[in-house]
């Protein structure tokens, strides 16, 4: 069953991290990816004020050379640092999600940054070696999803980051630091054994850990390879009776990754990104809109919001267990949970950061309205972030019935952020912690990353 390397789908993986060049980024591909990776960043640093962000520094002794979101003057190793600002950034569960289903900046942003800290001052990368690594690192990702018709929906089984994520993560770091073409498939053979992480756990506060080992432990997975460490060569091949990838899948198919050539064209160009407006499964956007549309009809109907008036609130939502919660009682909890965000634009006319505190959740009125929901799962809304829907009816005990429904929120990739809302974004989430002149200098190094000498000074500004 052995086959010769140059013939597998994994080499052709090994072999697209080594070849990608600059040039090949287009204009859109640098558009995109420079967003994503400053939504990235301002989620990172408003997460290291939630309390599950651990801190290693206490845990461990470490070679401190990389930055750590939000604490200036403090180093840790490279890899902790990854860990900790890859923590940091899912924490809130408010960092950016692509289609098929994962969070792809968080698993790849974090490793690339420590990375950039740890190499001598003349062998630093620049600002376009940096954008390259992230968007091979995407790439990756993103080919891996296509794998799997699975991949398409919400999970069922492993969190999407904690899989497609932490390979990500090794192929951009081994594109950042220069490794050979073998190395390279040695680093994705590696971070196949480092993967995976249980559905089980969304909605607690081991999550955002995902986030933290998918881009930990592909940078370490790269930086094994490095020091020669191999594994095995077809560990995304389907192998018969042997499974290496396709473990994290019951329906696989893999398909060989073209070396780039001239008119390379990366997943990003034609698939975009979705930016949260507030820190929840993206799931809830769509019902928080379809709510706040409903509620503007039912002011206008009753001249006030008046809960009293109504009998019943009908969520038309897809089916999927992990989100799907009646009575959250945590704030991991109301992130994930279609009826608390309903509820929440409902009574409050609006979501964001602290309709997730507890005084928020554990409101009388807030619960007296949860007891109101009744959930439906037609059968045209698919759990696909392509393809559902939220619908919010509210029957009255007057006996008429007022209707709101999303298709496209704010922040889709059908219906991209402006950048003067994604600006809007970061200024308030690194507000919480970093001064104003920090925010500006961060906004203009991201925007100019493609002429940055030495992209480490994106690292060491954080």
């Amino acid at each position: 069953w052995w086959l010769a390397p140059e013939d597998t789908v994994t080499s052709s993986f090994a072999s697209f991290i080594h070849a990608a060049r600059p040039e090949q980024l287009s204009p859109t591909v640098r558009h995109r990816s420079k967003r994503m990776i400053l939504d990235s960043l301002g989620v990172g640093l408003l997460g290291t004020s939630a309390e599950i962000v651990p801190f290693p520094q206490e845990l461990y002794s470490s070679v401190a050379v990389s930055s750590v979101y939000g604490k200036p003057g403090v180093k840790l190793s490279p890899t902790l640092a990854a860990f900790t600002n890859g923590v940091a950034t899912h924490s809130m569960d408010f960092d950016d999600t692509w289609h098929p289903a994962t969070h792809p900046s968080g698993a790849v942003l974090p490793a690339l940054l420590a990375a950039s800290q740890m190499l001598p001052p003349n062998t630093k990368p620049n600002g376009l070696d940096f954008l390259l690594a992230f968007n091979v690192g995407l790439e990756v990702q993103g080919r891996l999803m296509h794998f799997s018709t699975e991949a398409h929906d919400i999970p069922k089984r492993f969190h999407p980051p904690s899989v497609v994520g932490t390979l990500g993560s090794a192929a951009a770091a081994a594109k950042l630091l220069s490794l050979s073409s073998a190395q390279c498939l040695h680093a994705l053979g590696i971070a196949a054994s480092l993967a995976g992480a249980p559905m089980a756990n969304a909605a607690t506060q081991a999550k955002p850990l995902h986030v933290g080992n998918a881009t930990r432990l592909g940078l370490e997975a790269a930086l094994l390879a490095a020091r020669g460490m191999e594994a095995n060569p077809l560990i995304l091949d389907d192998i018969p009776g042997c499974s290496g990838f396709s473990a994290f899948y019951s329906v696989y198919q893999p398909k060989p990754l073209p070396v780039p050539g001239g008119q390379h064209e990366f997943l990003l160009e034609k698939q975009d990104i979705a930016f949260k407006r507030f820190p929840a499964h993206l799931g809830m956007h769509w019902v928080v809109d379809a709510a706040l549309s409903v509620r503007n009809l039912f002011i206008n109907y009753a001249g006030s919001f008046s809960p009293s008036l109504i009998r019943t609130i009908m969520l038309k939502i897809p089916v999927s267990k992990y989100i799907n919660r009646p009575f959250p009682s945590s704030e991991h909890q109301a992130r994930h949970s279609f009826q608390f965000n309903a509820c929440a634009a409902l009574l409050d006319g609006e979501v964001g950061l602290a309709s997730f505190s507890e005084s928020s959740i554990q409101r009388p009125e807030l619960r007296e309205l949860l007891d109101k929901v009744v959930v439906e799962h037609p059968e045209d809304n698919m759990a696909n972030f392509d393809k559902m829907y939220g619908e919010v009816a509210l029957l009255l005990h007057s006996g008429d019935v007022l209707t709101g429904k999303c298709d496209t929120f704010y922040g889709h990739w059908r219906k991209p952020l402006s950048k003067e809302s994604l600006l809007k974004k970061f200024r308030s989430n690194a507000s919480h912690v970093l001064p104003e002149e920090k925010i500006e200098a961060i906004i203009t190094l991201v925007d100019n990353l493609e002429d940055l000498s030495d992209s480490s000074q994106l690292a060491c500004s954080l």
